[in-house]
C-alpha cells in the first residue's frame, strides 16, 4: 500500500438515540474535521458514511469515516475502507471515547492494547494488527458504582456540555497534529497541556 491517504474513523453507535452519548464523541470529532475541510459525509459500500478532502493545497488526503454499525462491529467498515482507499494500518486513526482519560483531556498513542474498548478490539481483529493510531478522547470514569457501559451510553452532563466544544476542538487539532507533525510532536503538545 503506497497511498498518501489517512483514514480517520470516528467511533460510535448509529442512530439519533445515540448521537449525543459519550460513546459517540469520536463521531462528533469527525463532524468537526469534515466541517474544517468543507466536506460532506456520503454513503459508501462499506457500511459507513465517508468524506474526503485534503489538509491544505497539496497536503495529505484524508478519508473521514463514521461506521454505521454498532460499536462492537466497527472493524469491518474500517478495514473495508482502508482496503478500498489503499491505506495501510499505520495510516489509520481511530478517534474514540476513553473512560481511563479524564474528561476534557486528549491522549494519543500508536498500537498497544484496547483497554476493554470493543470498537478498538474489533478494528484490531479486522485489520489483523493493533498497530494503528488512536486519538483517545477523555470522557472520564463513571461516578460511584455506575457500570462503565451505562456511563458511556449516557449523554454528556450539563457541566460537561459547557466544555464539550473545546474538547472536540482539541481532539480535532490532535488528529491534524498527528498527521502533519507526527506522534511524538503531537503527544508533546497534547499530553503536556494539563
Amino acid at each position: 500500500m503506497s497511498s498518501d491517504a489517512w483514514l480517520v474513523a470516528g467511533l460510535g453507535n448509529p442512530g439519533p438515540g445515540y448521537a449525543n452519548n459519550r460513546h459517540n464523541v469520536g463521531q462528533m470529532v469527525l463532524d468537526l474535521l469534515a466541517a474544517r475541510l468543507d466536506g460532506r459525509f456520503r454513503s459508501s459500500k462499506a457500511q459507513a458514511v465517508a468524506s474526503e478532502g485534503r489538509m491544505g493545497p497539496g497536503g495529505p488526503r484524508l478519508v473521514l469515516a463514521k461506521p454505521l454499525t454498532y460499536m462492537n462491529l466497527t472493524g469491518g467498515p474500517v478495514a473495508a475502507l482502508a482496503r478500498f482507499h489503499d491505506v495501510a494500518p499505520d495510516h489509520v486513526i481511530a478517534v474514540h471515547d476513553e473512560i481511563d482519560v479524564p474528561f476534557n483531556t486528549v491522549r494519543l498513542k500508536f498500537g498497544g492494547g484496547e483497554g476493554g474498548h470493543n470498537g478498538l478490539r474489533d478494528i484490531s481483529r479486522a485489520l489483523g494488527t493493533k498497530d494503528y493510531y488512536r486519538v483517545r478522547v477523555g470522557v472520564g470514569r463513571p461516578p460511584g458504582r455506575q457500570d462503565a457501559a451505562d456511563h458511556v451510553l449516557k449523554n454528556f452532563g450539563t457541566a460537561e456540555m459547557k466544555d464539550l466544544a473545546f474538547l472536540l476542538e482539541d481532539a480535532a487539532d490532535a488528529v491534524e497534529a498527528l498527521i502533519l507533525e507526527g506522534l511524538a510532536s503531537a503527544q508533546q503538545k497534547f499530553h503536556s497541556a494539563m
